[in-house]
């Protein structure tokens, strides 16, 4: 950690306006910002929220796709001593609103439109006592003239213009490394959505450490698809640009011909995402066509990441370096990384190692450490270990034991070097006859078939063996086979338990906002 670099995001951004100045920040559709205008901006929005009655600690929900404004509201409401509160986009009124409460978070920062959907107006009926003000970005809906809570983000923005700049720079320097920076909520698939706290220096440090280690550098041209209601889109994408001066070109929707006609006009050179991006773009029609020589830097991560799509990023996306890397919003986003230099093997078959200061081990049943080799639950210990779950005291002591080990749910193993290999979520490892069977195994070895773009293997419910594997396939564009042929070649290629029982072909997988897939999805379509 370079001494220079503060341990708090608004003295990031403080650092990035003096350090990197008419450089451009951010470029997208609507324009671009300099480091300068960025800070420039950031400013009027704390003076708004200061205008606004927010206090140090007050929580700032924020329920927008990436964009410009959603950078500069975050760090706005970071900059004057809110803690952030992003909302997942995908999210329904309900959901959202069990967020708010859960949180308490006296101010909303919403899309009026986005998609099809009126968000504001999702809200309707849900009771949201704390709830004082909603600011709406764009133009103004209906709905936030039906309800007296809401201003659009102009207006917002013009009644901080009285705000003494003094009291605000106050506000700003008060900020300290160890105050709770944000609240990301996890995604609720094995309960109620339960909120993580991080601090300021957490989120620096982390990524600080995790930029340096791939090697994200002043100028580089970052397409973050990332959402940035996710740590991978707002902490590894806008926190990681401005520590380190690239430039970041938000995009609010996915969409493989957008993002290649970016890449090739903008001469995009950092790409990151989960495997699902680039199996995507790998799939577009039109990639032999493009130029995409610009591209220099991939980081992805995931259970499943099939050796073969390494290949391919390399050769096809020309991607001249490929990382992966691991880690879960209870780890500030990050445990583990690939440095650069890391062999390609590797790079495939594993997530990296632990980055500096932080510790990992496998752990059997009873949290004993388990040697190089042996697959057990993941755990971490180290700075960058969440500071628990917002007011769930119960929650936080079940994931974080006396010893300080944060016990993550996913099942690795560690080999003789320290590299660790994700093989499966706890819960999505299934028995087939006494013998575990873990997903993201199965999927690897489906991705080799050459017709195979994608897969995703679950557990059901089998009479005799108690469970057996069903594996969901897309297949390559102009590519033709049948679910016996992939049984078939399945039973050639990998052990009898670990053979899929059943074998349907998809065009699409089901994800969600973050690229990931939702098997429960899957396994519901099964049940029925």
């Amino acid at each position: 950690m370079q001494r220079e670099v503060p341990l708090t995001v608004p003295r990031v951004l403080e650092r990035a306006a003096q350090l990197f100045g008419d450089e451009p920040a951010i470029i997208e559709d609507q324009g671009r910002l300099s480091f300068g205008e960025l800070g420039a901006q950031v400013q009027r929005a704390s003076a708004a929220f200061l205008a606004a009655g927010l206090a140090a600690g007050d929580r700032v929900a924020l329920w927008a796709p990436n964009s410009a404004q959603w950078i500069i509201a975050a760090l706005g409401a970071l900059g004057c001593g809110g803690v952030l509160v992003p909302l997942n986009t995908r999210l329904k009124g309900r959901e959202a609103a069990f967020i708010l409460r859960r949180s308490g978070a006296r101010l909303l920062v919403v899309v009026g439109e986005f998609l099809g959907t009126h968000y504001p107006q999702q809200l309707s009926g849900h009771p949201l006592p704390e709830l004082e003000r909603i600011v709406v970005l764009g133009e103004r809906p209906a709905q936030a003239e039906e309800d007296a809570r809401g201003v659009p983000w102009q207006e917002f923005l013009a009644r901080g213009a009285g705000v003494d700049s003094a009291l605000l720079a106050s506000r700003c320097a008060s900020v300290a490394p160890a105050d709770i920076a944000d609240i990301l909520f996890t995604s609720g698939t094995t309960g109620e959505p339960k909120g993580v706290l991080s601090t300021h220096e957490q989120d620096v440090r982390v990524f600080r450490t995790y930029s340096e280690v791939v090697g994200l550098t002043r100028g580089d041209r970052y397409l973050i698809v990332n959402p940035f209601f996710h740590s991978f889109g707002y902490k590894g994408g806008c926190l990681a640009c401005l520590l380190q001066g690239a430039t970041m070109y938000p995009q609010a929707v996915f969409d493989a011909a957008r993002v290649l006609d970016c890449i090739e006009r903008e001469r995009i050179t950092v790409l990151p995402g989960p495997p699902t991006i680039y199996q995507s773009l790998l799939a577009h029609e039109s990639l032999t066509r493009r130029d995409l020589s610009s591209l220099r830097l991939a980081v992805t991560g995931a259970a499943s990441v099939p050796p073969v799509l390494v290949t391919r990023m390399r050769t096809e996306l020309k991607f001249k370096t490929v990382l992966t890397a691991y880690g879960l919003t209870e780890s500030t986003g990050v445990v583990t990384v690939c440095p650069r230099g890391t062999d390609d093997e590797t790079v495939a078959t594993t997530c990296g190692v632990p980055i500096p200061g932080v510790e990992v081990r496998c752990v059997d049943a009873q949290a004993r450490a388990l040697a190089p080799g042996e697959p057990g639950e993941v755990t971490v210990r180290g700075y960058n270990v969440m500071r628990g779950y917002f007011g769930d005291p119960a929650a936080t002591a079940a994931a974080i034991d006396a010893d300080g080990w944060l016990h993550t749910g996913d099942v690795g193993v560690l080999d003789a070097r320290g590299y660790l290999r994700i093989t499966d979520r706890i819960k999505d490892v299934f028995i087939v006859g006494g013998f575990n069977c873990y997903p993201a195994e199965v999927e690897k070895l489906l991705c080799e078939h050459p017709a195979v773009a994608q897969a995703a293997v679950v557990g059901v419910p089998d009479e005799r063996l108690g469970e057996v594997g069903k594996a969901y396939i897309v297949l390559r564009p102009g590519e033709r086979t049948d679910a016996q042929a992939l049984l078939a070649w399945s039973r050639s290629n990998m052990a009898n338990y670990k053979v899929p029982r059943y074998l349907e072909i998809l065009t699409a997988l089901p994800v969600n906002a973050a690229g990931k897939v939702q098997k429960f999805a899957l396994r519901e379509a099964h049940a029925r």
